[in-house]
Order: structure tokens, then C-alpha cells, then sequence
């Protein structure tokens, strides 16, 4: 695959895409942006939890411009964003092997996972109190499925190597951005 291409998974056999959805979905990234390479020491560095696969979201949405909602795409229709499943992974990786031996690690990680059908136990990052409700499907309905979108909530996440949280999603930032934006302030909105 060249850079730029992106592939998805279908019928059983990896399909490559030879569209670039930097034009079409206005990926976050300047062109020709590279993730910086990182040692073992640098990732103790990075803000985050350490997850069970170091998936790095500045490689896959911010180098090769991959659209949130291709692998998160059930945060359109559902109130939850959706942890992308290993399938959705090794439509691309049973063909994209890595360029340096701790992308390849990683992406060894994900085939035994796939082989041993055994999903990681990926360590939640953004999470909102039991007694409030947030549908994704709204919030990208009033605000759009871009990259830029996301960063409301997310931050440049195009930009993390380990994704954090970046709002406090405490209901004040919650609100600011309902009165910002011009819509419902009902507390029945989000606490029902």
C-alpha cells in the first residue's frame, strides 16, 4: 500500500481502498505530517493509560489520515463510540506488517488476538458518571463525524501517540459547550 491508502474489511478478505479520505473527510493532519518514532523510554513519557496494544492514534488518524468514524463508526447510530473490534483492525494489518520492529510487535499482537479470537482488554480513557447520559449519535449529528468535531472532546487526538483524556467532562464543560452551541440546557437531556 501506498501513503495515503486505507483499507477495510469485507466478506472475509482484506479490500484495499485506493481513495485518499485526506481530501474527502479534511484529515486533521498537515500534509506530509510523520509520526515521530518512539523508544521504549519515550512511551513511559506519554500521558495515558497503557493499554494492551500500543495502538497509536497520531500513526493511523494523524499520519495515514484514517477518519474517526472508520473505525469508531458506530458513534453515529449509538450512545456509545464503540472500542473498535479486532476485525476492523486486521482488515488492514493482516497485509500492513509495520515499519519498525515495535510496530511490528505491536501488530503481532493484534493477528494472535484475531487467531486466538481473544479481543484485548482495552483500559477505558473518557467516561461519564452512571447518572448521565451521552449519546454520541446526537453530538455527531449537531456537530459532524470530522476530525475537527471530535477534537471537541477528544482534543488533536491526530496528534496523541497514546490517546488521554483531554476534557474534564465535568457538567460545566458540558454545559459552557450547550450554550455555546445554542442547544438544550434541559436537565433532562443528559439525567434521566
Amino acid at each position: 500500500m501506498t501513503k495515503g491508502e486505507w483499507c477495510m474489511w469485507g466478506g472475509g478478505i482484506a479490500v484495499l481502498l485506493l481513495a485518499r479520505p485526506v481530501a474527502a473527510q479534511g484529515g486533521p493532519a498537515a500534509p506530509g505530517f510523520r509520526a515521530p518514532v518512539l523508544s521504549q523510554s519515550d512511551t513511559g513519557k506519554l500521558k495515558g493509560p497503557r493499554q494492551p496494544i500500543f495502538f497509536r492514534h497520531d500513526i493511523h488518524a494523524g499520519q495515514d489520515r484514517i477518519p474517526c468514524m472508520y473505525c469508531h463508526y458506530s458513534a453515529a447510530i449509538s450512545s456509545e463510540p464503540g472500542i473498535p473490534s479486532v476485525q476492523t483492525c486486521i482488515g488492514c494489518h493482516q497485509i500492513i506488517n509495520g515499519t519498525t520492529d515495535s510496530h511490528r510487535a505491536e501488530i503481532t499482537k493484534i493477528r494472535s488476538a484475531w487467531r486466538d479470537r481473544s479481543p484485548p482488554e482495552w483500559i477505558r480513557v473518557y467516561a461519564v458518571p452512571d447518572f448521565v447520559h451521552f449519546p454520541h449519535m446526537r453530538h455527531i449529528k449537531v456537530l459532524g463525524t470530522d476530525a475537527a468535531s471530535c477534537a471537541n472532546c477528544h482534543g488533536e487526538v491526530a496528534k496523541q501517540p497514546r490517546i488521554y483524556q483531554v476534557a474534564t467532562l465535568k457538567m460545566g464543560w458540558c454545559v459552557r459547550c450547550h450554550v455555546q452551541r445554542k442547544v438544550t440546557q434541559d436537565c433532562t437531556a443528559c439525567h434521566f
